[in-house]
């Protein structure tokens, strides 16, 4: 899917029409904003929000991305009216077509060079749980409720790529436990498996998140960007593979002017400033 029309560069001059967009310095929040009906996804916001992690890519001010929801809760998923009762009147081919299209939205955020945090309030279920699982890390509040609720409606839990991506956080047979019985994880659960970093007061979450953020976005832009990359990457390595690629990634990173920059900061006894070049 190509980046859309609609969303122009840089990102701080954008106004999308399916979700709210804020950038504050080299943070961008992104807040699902359907909140009378906790924030469900409909085929153009899943659309537009693909499109805007593409074009996260080739924002170089950006440099960390927090996902939040409106109104208190995160996402409850689909919309069932606009989006799962279309479905049933689909043939194979537009089913494909749809499936294929929610994939993509995971993916974008995957392949954006930007940690992304999910802050999470609330509901947070069906595909408002993939975005969260798709993130980098995750922060909750209090009360917080996750759910990979396919099954409740029919569908296996190979959704939008949840039975790669959740062994790998929570571990293959707690994952299995979600994904066949939909039931929902609580926060402190959530935090006791690994799904979230922590546990933060409901209105402090958003302060936490931007806070995280910014200790991020003031690191070195591309030696993050390098490990997020091989995060991903060394799920299919050995390791011994992983070891190597992050041989040749570390090298790369010795030869950018923030680690220099670092060097001469430490010797100097001064904190860094990095300046992502």
């Amino acid at each position: 899917m190509q980046v859309a029309n609609s969303v122009t560069l840089p990102l701080n001059t954008y106004e999308p029409r399916h979700f709210l967009l804020a950038v504050d310095g080299p943070v961008a929040t992104v807040t699902l904003n359907r909140p009378e009906k906790k924030n469900p996804l409909t085929f153009e916001s899943y659309r537009e929000l693909t499109d805007f992690f593409h074009a996260c890519a080739k924002d170089d001010e950006i440099k960390v991305i927090v996902v939040t929801g409106a109104g208190g809760n995160f996402s409850s998923g689909g919309d069932v009216f606009e989006i799962i009762g279309p479905l049933v009147e689909m043939d194979t081919k537009g089913l494909t077509a749809f499936t294929r299209m929610t994939g993509e939205l995971v993916k974008a955020m995957r392949a954006a060079p930007q940690p992304i945090i999910a802050a999470v309030e609330g509901i947070c279920a069906g595909a408002g749980a993939i975005v969260a699982m798709a993130s980098d890390i995750r922060l909750a509040a209090p009360g917080s409720k996750v759910a990979f609720l396919f099954n409740k409606v029919g569908l296996a839990g190979c959704d939008m790529g949840a039975c790669a991506i959740l062994p790998r956080i929570i571990g293959q047979g707690r994952a299995s436990e979600l994904l066949y019985t939909g039931r929902f994880m609580s926060a402190e659960e959530g935090e006791r498996w690994g799904f979230f970093s922590r546990v933060v007061e409901s209105g402090e979450l958003l302060v936490e998140a931007h806070n995280l953020a910014r200790m991020v976005g003031t690191g070195p832009t591309y030696a993050n960007t390098m490990t997020k990359r091989m995060l991903a990457m060394e799920w299919a390595m050995s390791v011994e593979e992983a070891i190597e690629a992050e041989a040749v990634a570390q090298a790369l990173c010795m030869t950018t002017e923030d680690f220099a920059r670092a060097y001469r900061a430490f010797a100097a006894k001064e904190k860094p400033v990095f300046k992502g070049d």
